[in-house]
């Protein structure tokens, strides 16, 4: 299984897409971990949505401490075998989804 740790820090305006396009993929094998570094916009409700409905995205919120030490949190709750960093402002595009698996 992969973990992608995704840090996020006052996302609100391109947090769906980016979290849409993991959705979308194909390959399901894979956790999705939120960490809020401490926003102050609507990042957490959009969180929150996408953790109701996609039982494998989990979120953690943390006081503002950067993006190091959000993505060390994330490491804390993994339980994949391998592990990727996603910046929250990328969307993942491909024709073929599952592609993101064979990196």
């Amino acid at each position: 299984m992969l973990s992608i740790i995704i840090p996020i820090y006052n996302s609100e305006l391109y947090l769906k897409e980016c979290l849409n396009s993991l959705v979308s993929q194909t390959c399901k094998d894979f956790e999705v971990i939120l960490v809020d570094d401490g926003s102050t916009d609507c990042s957490a409700k959009l969180c929150d949505m996408y953790c109701s409905t996609n039982s494998n995205f989990k979120y953690f919120y943390q006081s503002n401490e950067g993006p190091s030490a959000a993505r060390n949190t994330g490491l804390k709750h993994v339980a994949g075998e391998f592990i990727w960093f996603f910046f929250n402002l990328v969307e993942f595009k491909s024709k073929n989804k599952s592609y993101i698996f064979y990196l």
